[in-house]
């Protein structure tokens, strides 16, 4: 059944509409919002992710409300500059928010369509077709891992590569690496790589194997890791756990 979306002016969201005005007029009013580039905002776009990540994890609702809210500063404020550009590169506010919805409902031919799906492990499938599909049709990177971004997170990086093979079929044998000796500048050879970089993918392997999301694992172990020294720390000066 095909689901009907309701009006705009009766759908949530009012709010969105004001941070759009307050942010065009802090583009042209605040001398600081007003020099701020895609370049200078971009180290603050990964922080923010990754606030509203650790209040994620703090299971603090109010906390993640508010690092959410920081999050989508940074969308707006980047589509504001943006909208600016006059060389015939610019988008608005309106074009990001009209891209994801129109991406969402043609990857929901379920819900938006008259496609009958038995469960998600379905929809993922539909999912991971119908992006195919548009990669071929806007002539992108044929390779279903060609479009990862190598710039995320190592363990990340290596879980969405793992996963896009799998779902392509790939051998689970190609995620065993070969190894290297090591160079005099600590590098490994051409062509391999180090033992431990391998032993690293391999864990990465093994934690999606049961399930689990890697790089989430090592950040709980390295936040128990500073609990453990910070008490370390407590009881070396003779303050005694808190």
């Amino acid at each position: 059944m095909t689901q009907e979306l309701a009006p705009a002016s009766e759908t949530p969201g009012a709010a969105l509409l004001r941070l759009v005005e307050v942010m065009d007029t802090l583009r042209v009013s605040c001398p600081w919002d007003a020099r701020q580039t895609h370049e200078s905002l971009a180290p603050s776009l990964l922080e923010e992710c990754y606030e509203a990540l650790e209040a994620l994890e703090g299971g603090e609702g109010a906390a993640l409300c508010d690092e959410l809210g920081d999050v989508l500063l940074q969308v707006v404020f980047h589509a504001r500059i943006a909208a600016e550009r006059v060389d015939g590169t610019g988008f608005t506010i309106d074009d990001v928010a009209t891209g994801i919805v129109d991406k969402l409902i043609r990857r929901h031919p379920h819900v938006f369509g008259d496609v009958q799906v038995s469960g998600p492990e379905e929809v993922k499938r539909n999912w991971d077709a119908i992006k195919a599909a548009e990669r071929a049709s806007a002539g992108g990177p044929p390779s279903v891992v060609g479009s990862v971004p190598l710039s995320q997170p190592a363990l990340a990086l290596a879980a969405q590569l793992q996963r896009r093979a799998e779902r392509a079929g790939a051998p689970a044998e190609l995620a065993d690496l070969p190894t290297a000796a090591i160079t005099g500048n600590g590098a490994a050879e051409p062509n391999g790589v180090s033992d431990i970089g391998a032993e690293l993918f391999s864990l990465v392997a093994k934690a999606r194997a049961a399930g689990l999301d890697p790089e989430l694992e090592l950040r709980a172990a390295a936040r128990r890791y500073r609990d453990r020294v910070q008490i370390w720390e407590q009881t070396r000066n003779g303050a005694g756990p808190a």
